[in-house]
């Protein structure tokens, strides 16, 4: 992959792990946003380590963008491993009406110590952390009913911390999307590319769409062939870059002269698996040897 994908604005990330430890004291509960689509490779691993002393509810968003059979069996593997773990979709609304309640189930010890010293109804704070563009600025503006939160469909764009009062009794703090400075594993940088965590104007979008191809033609073969009326049969048989050419001909994307316009390709396919026009696509699974560790 190429190096700007590789490193990232180390010092901005520094940054927001200070500000992640010096504000969790004053919280009661981590809400730590996943995107359903791919749970291990946005998770940051620093955060356990960040928040190990306060207790954790996984928000997994954008579930209206992935595979429902997928998100079940990930649900099943977050409470064998003794997560607290929550599908949503900020921009359908489904699972939000469900947050107040899983916190409380979670702080019921400490709510209950608050009534016996007379602090009933006091207003509990969580701490919104994930990485950039996964939904944290969006989740608090449903949760709270208006725009409070910046919130746009592109990474890096909260810069501070920013508190917010809801209607749910809680109070909500966001934070900077946090990214490690550098991805080891090659994988996980494809793939926060391919869901958009990674500002495109950074990256080589062929090499991303040619992979998401690749790892497409694996997973959902029949819904890549009847999105660009391939032949599934044919795609095992087919090279990362060849499925990638054989989508951008079906789709008539050609220079003067005939040549592949790759440029174009390479966007209509990031943008068509962003908006599951291609379906409901989940990228990684807790089958995965690279989840055994999520």
């Amino acid at each position: 992959m190429p190096s700007t994908v590789i490193q990232w604005f180390p010092g901005h990330m520094a940054k927001t792990r200070r500000l992640i430890k010096e504000n969790l004291s004053q919280v009661d509960i981590v809400i730590e946003i996943l995107d359903a689509r791919i749970p291990y490779s946005s998770r940051n691993p620093e955060i356990g380590t960040l928040c190990a002393s306060k207790p954790i509810l996984t928000v997994l968003n954008k579930c209206a963008l992935s595979d429902p059979a997928v998100n079940d069996r990930w649900q099943a593997y977050f409470r064998q491993n003794g997560r607290n773990p929550l599908f949503i979709d900020c921009k359908t609304g489904r699972g939000i009406d469900r947050i107040g309640g899983e916190i409380r189930r979670i702080l019921a010890e400490k709510i209950e110590r608050y009534k016996e010293k007379g602090m009933a109804g006091k207003r509990l704070r969580a701490m919104i952390v994930g990485i950039p563009n996964v939904g944290k600025s969006t989740l608090i503006n449903r949760i709270s009913g208006s725009a409070k939160a910046k919130a746009e469909d592109r990474p890096g764009v909260t810069t501070g911390k920013q508190w917010v009062a809801t209607a749910i009794g809680v109070d909500l703090l966001d934070t900077p999307g946090v990214l490690w400075p550098k991805f080891e594993d090659r994988t996980v940088g494809l793939n926060l590319a391919a869901v958009g965590s990674i500002a495109d104007r950074i990256l080589d979008t062929e090499e991303i769409a040619v992979s998401l191809c690749g790892k497409l033609k694996e997973i959902a073969p029949e819904k890549l062939a009847l999105r660009y009326k391939l032949d599934a049969s044919s795609l095992p048989g087919l090279t990362d870059h060849e499925a990638f050419e054989a989508i951008a001909r079906k789709r008539g994307l050609f220079l003067r002269g005939g040549e592949i316009d790759t440029e174009r390709a390479a966007a209509m396919i990031l943008d068509e698996f962003r908006g599951a026009k291609i379906g409901c696509i989940s990228l990684e699974s807790p089958e995965d040897g690279e989840a055994r560790n999520a």
